[in-house]
């Protein structure tokens, strides 16, 4: 098999068993009789080593490729949604966060690297477009199969279902499936500084802060739409529906993408798709029905989904020689940031003052950021 396709296999098969774990770990807190505030502190749990290590990941696989850290990551995911199967609480479910978090980061990381160095810069858009597009429907897949699973089985049937998705990825890359890294050691390449000098390049540093706005929107809707779902009476199977409507967005979107990246410039497209997305969060307090929650879901999707392929091409684009997978890590260790602190100061607004507050303030962040995106060279 070419390494493309097989790349995004293993991504879409791990990326099933992180996301829904996420859900399967706030919706069983919740059956717990977690708060808004608990739950909040679980989703921050699981970004919180990854942005710690983010960066020290990158300079790895920079060093040594992507191979080991994705059979790492896939074990570790498989091993973390175990944790909640065998000790089913709410304390493996901390556990459950950080260790699968940590190893959805080692895997995603490693495998836009992959895509990145083995595609010629004129195929990096529509590469990074396929594995896009397999996040989304993993995405599409995971709330739906977790929600059945979870009403039809239980959570501990769940939490193995989700595991049984790291088999063949583990299999595959203890193999050696995926081909040997080749070094590339060029003499413009510079591994050496610190890694803040990255930032200090005007166009990388406006992609870091378009990325970590539009990643910690995705999170927060992962967070927000199964407690606000549980707020007003949504079974868990309506809640998976709901989140994946979302994913058939994203995979609209990113299935046009290729077409959209030729017709327009990426800042306006960024500039679009954050107004798109703020829009629908300023909506989403006003619904409580399923199809209007679906439809506002929908909407969100089409404005987070679209412009990650592009925004992920001109980052590899911009990093310095021999530097690309480190970028990737900074990239990852600003949106973990973000993901850490948000959860937990969004979740005790809505523990006090309910979740209407949580969509609008996504919804600030993000038409600020787009009026930010606009003023950004074309």
């Amino acid at each position: 098999m070419r390494p493309l396709p097989l790349i995004v296999i293993l991504l879409v098969l791990n990326h099933v068993a992180f996301s829904g774990s996420r859900i399967a770990v706030a919706l069983f807190a919740i059956k717990l009789g977690a708060t808004p505030l608990i739950v909040g502190s679980l989703m921050a749990t699981y970004a919180l080593l990854p942005a710690l290590l983010s960066v020290s990941v990158g300079r790895w696989i920079d060093r040594d490729g992507p191979n080991r850290p994705m059979l790492l990551g896939s074990a570790g995911v498989g091993l973390g949604t175990l944790l909640s199967f065998a000790l089913p609480g709410l304390a493996t479910l901390y556990l459950t966060a950080v260790l699968v978090g940590l190893a959805f980061m080692l895997i995603n990381v490693a495998a836009y690297h992959a895509v990145g160095e083995m595609s010629l810069p004129e195929e990096r858009p529509v590469n990074f477009s396929y594995v896009a597009l397999g996040f989304s429907t993993s995405t599409f897949v995971a709330p739906m199969l977790t929600g059945l699973s979870i009403d039809a089985l239980g959570y501990r049937a769940a939490f193995l279902i989700l595991a049984l998705f790291t088999v063949l990825p583990v299999t595959a890359l203890a193999a050696g499936l995926l081909p040997a890294h080749q070094r590339h050691q060029s003499p413009q390449a510079k591994r050496a500084g610190h890694v803040f000098e990255l930032l200090r390049d005007a166009p990388l540093r406006r992609l870091f802060i378009a990325m970590a706005i539009l990643t910690v929107a995705w999170d927060i809707y992962n967070f927000a739409i199964p407690v606000y779902g549980s707020q007003i009476g949504l079974s868990a199977s309506q809640i998976g529906i709901v989140m994946g409507a979302f994913a058939a967005a994203t995979f609209v979107v990113r299935l046009a993408m290729p077409f959209i990246a030729q017709r327009l410039q990426p800042w306006p497209l960024l500039a679009g798709s954050l107004l798109t997305a703020g829009l629908a969060y300023v909506a989403m307090p006003f619904t409580r029905s399923v199809g209007m929650l679906m439809l506002l879901t929908f909407v969100l999707g089409l404005g987070l989904g679209g412009p990650q392929p592009m925004v992920l091409t001109l980052l590899h684009q911009a990093a310095p020689a021999g530097r690309a997978a480190e970028a990737l890590g900074l990239r990852t260790t600003l949106i973990n940031t973000s993901q850490t602190v948000m959860p937990l100061a969004f979740g005790a607004l809505g523990a006090a003052l309910g979740v209407t507050p949580l969509f609008w303030g996504m919804a600030g962040a993000m038409l600020l950021g787009s009026l930010y995106a606009r003023r950004s060279p074309g």
